[in-house]
């Protein structure tokens, strides 16, 4: 029988929180559920807390720390606050996997945390690659992680990739790297329309359901920006050779071209469940309750190059990455101001990439040297989007 593993889920509230959850249910002889985590959200978090009484239980919100305690009285989980406490239940010696799905800049100190206490980190936030990348590969180095993908592209894209990370991708035969993207909502829609898309319009996503942030970015090609980003770090995957291609039937998650001309393509219902399942058992497969994949039902896979004119959220991330330093940290910011606007009616959609390109042109680039360096960068960008977005309100 396999050693019972004690399971930490930063973003417990979130849609990849509560699919790790529900994987996890299916194996209670494999994991036990460890520390929850959540920004604001209490009943959310009391609920979970009651269903799978994890040790400990951790706000970012002090305020809703509080409310939590109130909420748990009676119980054995032990309610913690701040991001100090996200790094304590990362790296807690008794911890073996850590699902980093915090969404936003406030996950990178904790999936930092967890590198360097060497857990197994499952991977399901992108800012920390986008912002961090460079120090996040030497604190999993250093500390002797295992690093696993769950973004679905990534994680396609590791099930193809030969077996160890490669110095360079020719050192594996590996011609280029091909993201699949579903092309959101708005994929064939004209530049005159996509001036008049509504938050509730962005936030019907075709094929996935994820959370509010994420559909957005998916709806501007932003999401597969910063993808592009995590895979340059992932995969040691130079701009030129990711290769971003619309796939809206979302079957086939990523592939991998070999110099000898095959192309390896890693292929699933659009289910979060089957990386994360993937993400806890590896090398082991675990039944994840995803439905089989049905070809007859699927009849055609249909592939586009995407249209960076009308998407330039795409366009300005392969910006960031070749230029490097802290652009992509940046790009992440201003991004996320953008989406929140956005989101409240504050911009219209396609203001967005208006908005981000704009701190990337205000700010100078540095070589990144340190994780307080991105914070003050980060912190920055924010108060240029939010200054650009006040100035258009005008």
């Amino acid at each position: 029988m396999p050693m019972l593993q004690n399971v930490t889920i930063l973003g417990a509230t979130g849609t990849i929180g509560l699919n790790t959850l529900d994987v996890i249910a299916r194996h209670p002889e494999r994991y036990r559920v460890f520390a929850l985590t959540a920004h604001s959200r209490v009943d959310e978090l009391a609920e979970l807390c009651l269903r799978y009484r994890p040790r400990y239980a951790v706000m970012l919100d002090e305020h809703a720390a509080q409310k939590l305690q109130h909420q748990l009285q009676g119980s054995d989980t032990q309610v913690l606050a701040g991001v100090e406490a996200l790094e304590e239940v990362a790296a807690h010696p008794e911890v073996h996997v850590v699902m980093a799905a915090i969404v936003g800049a406030a996950g990178l100190r904790p999936s930092i945390a967890a590198a360097y206490a060497g857990k197994r980190i499952l991977l399901a936030n992108k800012e920390t690659l986008v912002m961090a990348g460079k120090l996040f590969m030497q604190a999993v180095e250093e500390g002797g992680a295992t690093l696993l993908p769950i973004d679905s592209e990534h994680n396609a894209i590791f099930q193809v990739m030969p077996p160890t990370r490669l110095a360079a991708l020719e050192d594996g035969g590996v011609r280029r790297i091909l993201l699949t993207a579903s092309g959101g909502p708005f994929r064939k829609a004209s530049a005159a329309e996509l001036i008049a898309v509504t938050p509730a319009q962005a936030l019907n996503h075709p094929n996935w359901v994820m959370g509010p942030k994420i559909t957005i970015d998916s709806a501007t090609l932003m999401n597969k920006g910063l993808e592009v980003i995590e895979a340059h770090w992932l995969f040691n995957a130079p701009a030129d050779k990711i290769e971003v291609v619309v796939h809206p039937q979302s079957v086939i998650h990523s592939m991998v071209e070999y110099v000898d001309g095959s192309v390896l393509a890693q292929m699933g219902n659009p289910d979060m469940r089957t990386p994360i399942a993937f993400g806890l058992g590896y090398p082991e497969r675990l039944d994840a309750g995803v439905r089989a994949l049905d070809l007859f039902q699927v009849g055609r896979l249909d592939f586009e190059a995407p249209d960076m004119a009308r998407f330039p959220c795409l366009r300005l991330a392969f910006g960031a990455l070749r230029q490097g330093g802290t652009a992509p940290a940046i790009l992440n910011a201003a991004n996320e101001v953008a989406v929140e606007a956005f989101l409240n009616e504050k911009i219209g959609f396609q203001d967005i990439p208006r908005l981000i390109e704009s701190v990337l042109a205000r700010m100078d680039v540095e070589a990144v040297t340190s994780i307080a360096q991105l914070i003050e960068v980060d912190t920055m960008a924010r108060a240029y989007a939010m200054e650009w977005r006040q100035l258009e309100a005008c």
